[in-house]
């Protein structure tokens, strides 16, 4: 798709062609609403503006549909599916390093009580949990801006394979 397609698409079928990137309506309507782009960095450059005001609630509402690093998605829709995707390097891991995340994944949710969220495409195992046990250590206010930070690197990674 184009971003003149997505420009010519009713608002409903627009939503819906977005809809995968994240699970927060009200940034799926926003970007919808801010048509028409000139360009695909246009596209991206409003995308990001409009995560940037995301908050504790956005980030809240977006990790329900986010599952934890070494586990399945759950559902069958296309989000699941690029969650399974962006964390293919976990798949084969061994199960030293599966456990390892399991762990780290249970400290995390004790500690922040909400998933651990990382953007897992072009990371290895290795590192998911390396930046796990690292932002085990961030004060809660810090690690809520990291998470919005994966948050928002995902979902314009997405973004950007949508339109290419």
């Amino acid at each position: 798709m184009t971003p003149e397609q997505f420009n010519q698409a009713t608002a409903d079928e627009a939503c819906r062609l977005i809809a995968h990137c994240v699970a927060l309506e009200s940034w799926i309507k926003a970007l919808v609403a801010a048509r028409p782009f000139s360009s695909l960095d246009d596209l991206l450059q409003t995308g990001d503006r409009l995560a940037r005001g995301w908050d504790e609630r956005a980030l809240s509402q977006a990790l329900a549909a986010h599952p934890r690093i070494g586990e399945k998605a759950q559902g069958n829709g296309k989000e699941a599916r690029l969650s399974t995707s962006e964390q293919g390097s976990v798949k084969h891991a061994d199960d030293e390093l599966k456990e390892a995340l399991r762990l780290g994944n249970v400290a995390y949710e004790q500690r922040f009580g909400r998933v651990f969220l990382i953007r897992a495409k072009g990371r290895s195992g290795e590192e998911m949990l390396a930046e796990l046990h690292r932002r085990l250590g961030n004060d809660p206010q810090r690690e809520q801006q990291e998470a919005l930070d994966q948050l928002r690197e995902i979902t314009l990674l997405r973004l950007r394979d949508t339109f290419q």
